[in-house]
């Protein structure tokens, strides 16, 4: 296992106890500025300041312009950030529980048991009486891959917990191989899938938010707000984790507590944001790996700003995957590979001093 760099490493840049809280300024107002260039950004051409401007005048919205800016744009931005905040903040937190760079919130099986539970729900979707099947509706996908995500975490939870402790080295193996054996399963889906069936799949598993709206982020939304808002309190445990288990223990940290707060935070964090958006990599990996290398490894400070920054990110890459191939929607799991991919690469390369430290 490759163990994160201690806290002494970072220190040979300088000291950069104060960075943290610059930085959750300065990645705040980019948050707004992002969230506002996504709002005026879109095939109709309605402009958000416009709007704003009528709508702060007095003047009467028309129909075209309520319709666009609040039941289109505004949805898929609240998602967005949702998303994206959950997936860096999911990152963080298994990087940090696991004391590895290279963890995500795919990790643990997770992303692969939604993935499941959406292929089955789409394959298999067409054998339900059609009477449940139209009380569903198209919240069968989403509500399978929520199910399908929160029984992988489950049955890893069980698999590595043993009279009463839970082996983070076991969860790391074990997770492996049930997305191995979820991967499987997945396959066998797939072969018996039409064609409608396999352009839903290749859609679904390259991530979208297209079907973003009021409804969806009711459902997900208060889910991934509560991970949210918990992730702060993880963030002496997972400081004291940096140390190892039984350093942790000795400072009287519960470790086992701690170790089972961070699993079930990510999961439903993760869970929630695959349910609703599809499968989006490298958001999870890169945005906590590029800020404990700017500002170091302290999660008060990085769980906040891998949120931020992960908000941040998705939106402005939602905003290239409707400008690429305009008026048609590039899915957005390939921008974030395609940028994500070569970027941490190079942060990598750069950085190789202190990640050998």
């Amino acid at each position: 296992m490759v163990a994160l760099a201690p806290p002494q490493a970072y220190s040979q840049a300088g000291d950069r106890r104060h960075l943290g809280r610059a930085l959750a300024i300065w990645l705040g107002l980019l948050l707004i500025a992002v969230s506002l260039l996504s709002l005026g950004h879109g095939a109709s051409g309605v402009s958000a300041s416009a709007v704003m401007g009528d709508w702060l005048a007095g003047r009467d919205l028309s129909a075209t312009d309520r319709v666009v800016l609040f039941d289109i744009r505004l949805p898929r931005l609240l998602t967005a950030v949702l998303v994206g905040a959950a997936l860096a903040v999911s990152g963080a937190v298994m990087q940090g529980l696991f004391r590895n760079p290279l963890a995500d919130p795919g990790l643990l099986g997770v992303s692969a048991g939604a993935s499941l539970g959406a292929i089955a729900a789409i394959v298999l979707g067409g054998l339900l009486p059609p009477a449940v099947a139209a009380f569903a509706g198209w919240h069968l996908v989403p509500l399978a891959a929520f199910a399908g995500s929160w029984l992988a975490m489950v049955a890893l939870y069980a698999i590595a917990t043993r009279q009463g402790r839970t082996s983070v080295a076991t969860m790391l193996l074990a997770g492996i191989a049930l997305a191995a054996m979820i991967a499987a399963v997945s396959g066998l889906m797939i072969y018996r899938a039409d064609d409608d069936q396999l352009r839903d799949l290749t859609f679904w598993g390259l991530g979208s938010l297209a079907g973003a709206s009021w409804t969806k982020l009711s459902a997900a939304g208060p889910v991934i707000i509560l991970a949210l808002v918990a992730a702060p309190f993880l963030a002496r445990g997972l400081n004291g984790l940096a140390l190892g288990e039984a350093a942790a223990a000795h400072v009287g940290l519960r470790v086992q507590r701690i170790k089972a707060a961070c699993i079930l935070s990510a999961a439903a964090a993760t869970g929630a944001s695959v349910a609703i958006s599809g499968g989006i990599g490298f958001v999870g990996i890169v945005v906590p790996h590029l800020l404990r290398l700017i500002a170091g490894p302290d999660h008060r400070w990085l769980l906040i700003n891998s949120g931020l920054l992960g908000a941040s990110v998705l939106i402005a890459a939602d905003m290239i995957s409707r400008s690429v191939v305009a008026p048609a929607e590039l899915p957005i799991g390939i921008v974030t590979a395609m940028i994500g991919g070569p970027f941490f690469m190079w942060v990598l390369l750069s950085n190789r001093r202190v990640l050998d430290a």
